[in-house]
């Protein structure tokens, strides 16, 4: 298999509280094509997470989206998020994809073409 590049392409990682609002903001923003795919991670094993918040150390059961999108999505996409989420500030941290496999690149920009 060749690997090509997709300047475009990247991953966002949000995490969410609870595996129902994760469902939700997946089935939202595939519909509304501003990703092409979400993973959810921890759904029937939710990850731990350590975090600070206001000057004290939490621990929370979260679930993990990986979402596949691409660069020009980001902000609607992160309006749609804002719209869904619960947390008062959460977590939106893009990671660009270096290469992938050219059918699934030009899969994931053809699910996004028209949002």
């Amino acid at each position: 298999m060749t690997l090509t590049e997709n300047p475009d392409a990247c991953i966002v990682l949000v995490t969410c509280g609870s595996v129902g609002e994760a469902e939700t903001i997946a089935r939202s923003i595939v519909t509304e094509k501003w990703a092409a795919c979400v993973n959810l991670i921890g759904a029937h094993a939710p990850i731990k997470s350590f975090y600070q918040w206001e000057g004290k150390l939490e621990t929370a059961s979260e679930i993990l989206l990986l979402i596949k999108t691409r660069l020009p999505l980001l902000d609607p996409l992160r309006n749609q998020i804002r719209k869904l989420h619960t947390y008062q500030v959460f977590e939106f941290i893009v990671l660009g994809i270096q290469a992938g496999s050219q059918d699934y690149l030009s899969w994931l920009t053809e699910e996004t073409a028209n949002p």
